[in-house]
């Protein structure tokens, strides 16, 4: 039988008991099925024998000669991208899975790797299963396995949800120190990622002279993540404070540092932020949090208008957006309303619910927030 991959045909079939699965490295059905026959018949007539197939590597073997490498060069300019795959890599090479050949591995290997590190979170788990995950799917890309191995991630992971009240933001901000008191008032202003605001450049922001102006967000994981925003006139007055202190710079980094970037970056910032928050006194959340806070103001200024907030957020994904507009029993019932009016003036049929009912349907709605 011949069977796609991609865009490639592959064939396999039994010959003396052996299976016998090769690539076309064929696009066409009609050759593939001509091959497979002609490798039939040379078989059948003793002109050419079962090619014995190339062992795969094992896990460990996998993950330190192709997998990280590969990782460390495609994310130099995210270390904490490789950071991330470099720890799940240390977790899965502790586990029994590390000595396991890559084509024997399958979903069951999986939750046993999930129950040696029970104890950890289920965000600490994870980690290791996205790093097998992205591994395994590297060796069927790259042919070193013949068939995909589906890894499922474990429920109950923390998704950062919060949002700071305005009070909580107030208070955490007179609490933090610079730079990171200024890092985080972007963050909360414009709703950009921490690790945009770390590594802004002079030549990349607009200060007009009437409390106006512009960022540019130069680099992202996406062409959507690349986009300009509008500062508020609170970044505009402590990016101006910020610049007119640097001595009016027309390039370079706006938070320096003597790092391997040249800018500060989540380990600078860590210990001024756990400062921060026990200053403060507000409960304890990650920096990720004041992005998710801003961004989710931005919905409700938006009017939930998903479309608006995710060129804000630079998402490329609308799915990943929809976790920041929250719409409210009375937008919803504006919704209805309107769309029910519409339909009723086009039949000529437009009729208005009785009180009762309206306070009903606001009653059910709020009933479900």
């Amino acid at each position: 039988m011949i069977y796609k991959r991609g865009g490639i045909y592959w064939y396999k079939f039994q010959f003396n008991g052996k299976l016998v699965r090769e690539s076309t490295k064929q696009g066409n059905d009609k050759v593939a099925r001509q091959m497979e026959a002609a490798h039939r018949t040379s078989l059948a007539k003793g002109e050419v024998g079962i090619r014995e197939k190339k062992p795969a590597p094992t896990l460990r073997d996998f993950l330190k000669s192709d997998f990280l490498p590969f990782a460390q060069a495609k994310h130099a300019a995210k270390p904490l991208t490789y950071r991330y795959y470099k720890q799940g890599s240390d977790m899965l090479m502790k586990s029994s899975l590390s000595g396991m050949p890559l084509d024997e591995l399958n979903g069951q290997h999986a939750q046993a790797f999930v129950a040696k590190y029970s104890a950890l979170s289920p965000s600490g788990v994870n980690r290791g299963l996205r790093t097998l995950r992205r591994a395994l799917n590297l060796a069927y890309e790259w042919r070193r396995i013949d068939k995909p191995v589906k890894v499922e991630l474990v429920e109950g992971e923390h998704q950062r949800d919060r949002v700071l009240t305005d009070t909580e933001s107030d208070r955490y901000l007179e609490a933090s120190a610079q730079p990171w008191k200024d890092c985080a008032t972007i963050i909360l202003d414009e709703g950009f990622r921490p690790g945009e605001v770390f590594a802004l450049r002079w030549e990349n922001v607009l200060l007009n002279d009437d409390g106006t102006g512009l960022i540019h967000i130069v680099e992202g994981k996406t062409k959507a993540a690349r986009r300009v925003l509008p500062m508020t006139a609170r970044v505009h007055a402590l990016l101006k404070c910020r610049h007119e202190t640097a001595g009016g710079p027309e390039d370079g980094w706006i938070f320096p540092n003597g790092t391997n970037t040249g800018h500060i970056n989540d380990g600078v910032t860590k210990g001024q932020h756990k400062a921060a928050l026990a200053k403060s006194g507000v409960a304890h959340f990650v920096p990720y949090t004041m992005r998710h806070t801003a961004l989710t103001r931005f919905g409700e200024a938006a009017n939930n208008n998903v479309f608006a907030v995710a060129l804000i957020a630079g998402h490329a994904s609308l799915t990943t957006t929809k976790r920041y507009v929250h719409p409210q029993a009375e937008a919803i019932n504006r919704v209805f309303t309107a769309s029910q009016s519409r339909v009723g003036t086009k039949i000529g049929t437009t009729k208005k619910l009785p009180d009762q009912a309206q306070s009903s349907t606001a009653g059910v709605m709020a009933s479900n927030q």
